[in-house]
């Protein structure tokens, strides 16, 4: 046990900026001077209202989002959205298009299998998610339903790396950006409907991030009639995601993250940050002579995972042992695919991605 902060790399639940623990920790009984914790206040009242029209204005204003577009505050995380997708997008008469680049994709492809028909107009799976496809290589046609991309592969440590030709495909563009939304700049106007988990970059588990554009959520209210209520888009952008009782303190605490990373300098500052922590760690594996060994091809490398192996399972224990006890925590790799893996999402600091490089350093010094 310790007293002090940990270097947290874990995938997610993820690191939150300590200045937006402390003024959770500040106001977590009094809020705003009301005499109860947000947590305490009704969904309907003021105090609330405020912390979930800011948390969305927040969002706007980041991202540069238009008024052709809705955000909604949903719950569930990805995982219900790899449903909620189709059922409002997938009519019977259409296929849906579902770019393979790693398990999280594959996952929403295999919900919407339940729900209406699906192909996959190209995968990284035959080199097991190293590399995200080549964009001449990917098919699609104007009769998809919808196109949907996995932007950051937690488990594989690969990444999109330029979202501009998507706004050559002729279908809707729908993102799942769980792993690293507001972690660089983002032209929301290629996609037709992004959403993401709070968990990795901009607050705790318990909320869902959706950005739908208006014409397409028009388009949802045919398609989706006989959906249930609480799984239609519309349902919730016509009660500006006040529908149901909302995860409040997750909401509030996405609030004040979106605020830590807009006076941190916005987007452009996060991801100028953030290449330059995983440029450390990248080059940590590049110089090691083959100690380390990326999975990532370094065309499709993630500012978000690192993934990494060394020459042994035995080495990678002694490894995740000593890391451990150096305060370092999170670096096991998923058990999929095994290894090591550093997640350094926005709040992870770049003295704790230095910290792990000189570790990654001396321990192959050590050991080679």
């Amino acid at each position: 046990m310790t007293n002090e902060r940990i270097h947290n790399f874990n995938a997610g639940p993820a690191a939150l900026p300590p200045e937006v623990l402390r003024q959770a920790a500040f106001e977590l009984e009094n809020y705003n001077g009301t005499g109860m914790s947000i947590m305490e206040h009704s969904h309907r009242g003021e105090s609330y209202e405020h912390v979930h029209h800011e948390a969305i204005a927040t969002t706007k204003r980041l991202l540069g989002i238009s008024d052709a577009y809705e955000v909604l505050l949903l719950q569930g995380g990805a995982s219900l959205q790899f449903a909620m997708v189709p059922y409002n997008l997938l009519p019977p008469d259409q296929k849906a298009n579902y770019i393979l680049t790693g398990a999280w994709s594959e996952k929403a492809k295999k919900e919407a299998d339940h729900l209406g028909k699906t192909y996959s107009g190209a995968s990284g799976e035959d080199n097991n998610y190293k590399r995200i496809p080549d964009f001449e290589a990917i098919e699609t046609t104007v009769d998809d339903a919808y196109i949907h991309v996995t932007s950051n592969n937690t488990i594989y440590g690969t990444a999109w790396q330029d979202f501009t030709r998507m706004a050559e495909w002729k279908a809707p563009v729908i993102a799942d950006m769980s792993s690293d939304i507001f972690s660089r700049s983002l032209p929301v106007e290629n996609f037709d409907l992004i959403y993401a988990g709070a968990q990795k970059n901009i607050g705790p588990s318990g909320v869902t991030l959706v950005i739908i554009s208006k014409t397409l959520l028009e388009k949802t209210k045919a398609i989706a009639q006989d959906v249930p209520t609480i799984l239609r888009y519309s349902t919730h952008a016509e009660k500006a995601s006040l529908y149901n009782t909302p995860p409040t303190f997750a909401v509030y605490m996405l609030k004040n993250t979106l605020q830590w990373i807009e006076a941190n300098g916005g987007l452009q500052a996060m991801e100028t940050r953030n290449r330059e922590k995983a440029a450390l760690l990248y080059n940590a594996i590049d110089e090691s002579d083959g100690f380390y060994r990326g999975h990532a091809h370094p065309s499709s490398r993630s500012n978000m995972n690192v993934t990494f192996k060394l020459p042994t399972e035995e080495l990678t224990r002694l490894f995740l042992e000593e890391a451990k006890e150096r305060q370092f925590s999170g670096l096991n790799g998923h058990r999929s695919v095994g290894g090591c893996r550093a997640s350094i999402y926005n709040a992870v600091s770049l003295e704790s991605c230095e910290a792990l490089r000189n570790f990654m350093v001396s321990f192959q010094q050590k050991h080679r």
